[in-house]
């Protein structure tokens, strides 16, 4: 290969790279809203807590991981969001302790944050740390529409 060429390798290779961390980046953090998973298969919540580990309102699930460094201030951002809203409460799951869950709702990243509403029914999705004028779009539509569903 000659000098040239190598050169051209390495510029194509930084160019694609730098092309899909912008594409990673973009997407990082942002709602999907959707009543199932992401294969469109509903996703089962009814096993990841108690009952009473889960909001009257809505429910803030974060997976997690002991190495995730975005995951102390998503529990935080999250603890913050939950006392603040009556009704609604923050679970975390620690895949490292139920590697099963990351299948079960495609976990490709932690954090990874669902939005439950009052039914446990997966609304929201948030791939890495919420952005938080999407986390609060998001909920305020849960809460509104539970609003209007109980009356």
């Amino acid at each position: 290969m000659t000098v040239t060429a190598a050169v051209a390798v390495l510029v194509g290779v930084l160019a694609l790279a730098t092309v899909l961390g912008m594409l990673l980046r973009a997407r990082t953090g942002r709602a999907r809203t959707g009543r199932t998973s992401t294969r469109g298969v509903a996703a089962d919540t009814a096993d990841l807590a108690p009952a009473e580990a889960f909001g009257t309102a809505a429910t803030l699930v974060q997976f997690s991981t002991p190495t995730c460094a975005r995951c102390p201030a998503t529990r935080r951002q999250l603890d913050a969001v939950a006392s603040a809203t009556p009704g609604v409460t923050r679970l975390e799951i620690d895949l490292a302790e139920r590697p099963e869950l990351a299948r079960r709702f495609a976990v490709m990243q932690t954090p990874t944050v669902l939005l439950l509403d009052r039914d446990r029914t997966v609304r929201t999705r948030f791939g890495g740390p919420p952005r938080p004028a999407d986390l609060t779009a998001a909920l305020d539509t849960v809460l509104t529409t539970g609003h209007q569903e109980s009356r």
